[in-house]
């Protein structure tokens, strides 16, 4: 067999260890005995070959401009929106894309290939639609940079967001967004629920709203949300984002909610570092965590990606383009401790989040695209606890980023399963 590239010695996210060649872009082969000439080799060691990291929920139009034009002194949701609204008029078109640039190029290293960046359309100059439309075309060899068209201030609230939002559609940006409980009644933000997912209808588009941030146990949209997908036929195509709301109901109003949520095929994506960071504000203690019900939402078979949403922005000051960074977070707010609850982490930021956006051919079966990372890891669940080193980054069958290995002073000389606990006895005199 001739290959392209041919990686050898990996170990896939099943444990299954096996080579991987790829050709003309495609994965053609994948199996142990897998072998043949190839133009580029590439030795795995042993180490964790997983599909890219998805990001279902991001923020690119705002991201590393953290400090401009201030501060957000008190580190809150509200003085976030507020600062972002008076960075919109000052920032070009030229900052915005130099900026998303900077954050692509950072977000390949560390193995993120796709991203869905909600992009805010109450700019009546479209600035950051422009801009994001060149930047989704500059790095399409490397990234798939999936638009939303974010009214930020509410689609019914801003007089003009509307007919932005319209004229961003209508100039490439791939999905209809919503911030329903920004509006400024519980009435206004249910008729913008129905408003834009009729738009995306009619249009064919797929729907991603950010739903309910808030502590609200009354901020309800997501229930008109999922009647609306129902009513309209639009299963499987529309993201709940963020649901924090979730996190203050009532159980017995919840157990209602979350089968409407399924039957509708809503795709839900927390935001976990975010999420921890904004909600409960107003909490003396008990302080709720402000993740939604993310265990809930799982069991009852609905599809759970992890998003990012900011990185050195107005709401946020931290951050490093780390899907494992988001996973870790998710993992220990949500009290995913089992071994299975922290494969399934792994998840929420691979297949799971790819599903969120509807990525075809995306995977390590014969027949995606050539589309990997190479970890410094032996599997999921030690690739989260160490926030694995990213060995190479693979694209279209080309290595894109590669770094050397590392030493990492917590790596185990054998696999938790096999410690022998002897091995790690006090040593010296016992008395």
């Amino acid at each position: 067999m001739s290959f392209d590239l041919l990686v050898k010695n990996a170990v896939l996210p099943d444990g299954m260890a096996a080579n991987i060649g790829c050709a003309g872009g495609k994965i053609t082969a994948v199996g142990r005995d897998i072998d043949g000439e190839s133009g580029v080799v590439l030795d795995a060691g042993g180490q964790l070959v997983t599909p890219p990291f998805v990001d279902p929920h991001f923020h690119m139009d705002a991201t590393l401009s953290l400090g401009l034009p201030r501060m957000n002194t008190s580190g809150t949701l509200l003085e976030g929106i507020a600062l972002w609204g008076e960075l919109k008029p000052q920032q070009t078109c030229d900052e915005i894309i130099e900026r998303a640039m900077r954050y692509c190029d950072l977000a390949i290293t560390m193995g993120i290939g796709a991203i869905r960046s909600h992009v805010d359309i109450c700019d009546d100059e479209l600035k950051g639609v422009d801009a994001l439309l060149e930047v989704r075309e500059r790095v399409a060899p490397y990234l798939d940079l999936q638009l939303v068209a974010f009214p930020q201030d509410g689609v019914l609230r801003d007089p003009n967001a509307m007919q932005n939002l319209i004229r961003a559609l209508d100039r490439g940006v791939d999905v209809v967004g919503g911030i329903p409980h920004f509006e400024r009644t519980m009435e206004e933000g249910a008729k913008s629920v129905r408003l834009l997912c009729e738009m995306a209808a009619e249009r064919g588009l797929r729907v991603d709203m950010h739903c309910d941030e808030s502590d609200d146990p009354m901020s309800r949209h997501v229930e008109t949300l999922a009647f609306e997908v129902t009513r309209l036929g639009l299963q499987g195509r529309v993201t709940g984002s963020h649901l924090t709301s979730m996190h203050s109901m009532d159980n017995y109003y919840v157990s209602k909610l979350i089968s409407l949520i399924a039957e509708a095929e809503l795709h839900a994506v927390p935001n976990p570092l975010i999420n921890i960071m904004l909600q409960g504000r107003h909490d003396t203690y008990p302080k709720r965590r402000g993740q939604t019900r993310v265990p809930e939402l799982r069991a009852a078979g609905v599809n759970v990606g992890f998003g990012s949403d900011c990185v050195m922005d107005p709401w946020y000051s931290l951050g490093r383009a780390d899907m494992l960074d988001v996973a870790a977070m998710g993992l220990h707010v949500g009290q995913l401790s089992s071994r299975a609850d922290m494969r399934w982490c792994f998840d929420a930021v691979t297949v799971n989040s790819a599903s969120v956006m509807g990525l075809e051919d995306y995977g390590l079966e014969v027949g995606c695209n050539a589309n990997f990372v190479l970890l410094q890891a032996d599997d999921p669940i030690e690739a989260l606890r160490l926030r694995a080193h990213r060995l190479a980054t693979v694209r279209g069958g080309k290595v894109i980023s590669q770094t050397a290995r590392i030493e990492h002073a917590l790596e185990l000389p054998n696999r938790p399963e096999t410690l022998d606990p002897s091995a790690y006895a006090p040593k010296g005199n016992s008395g």
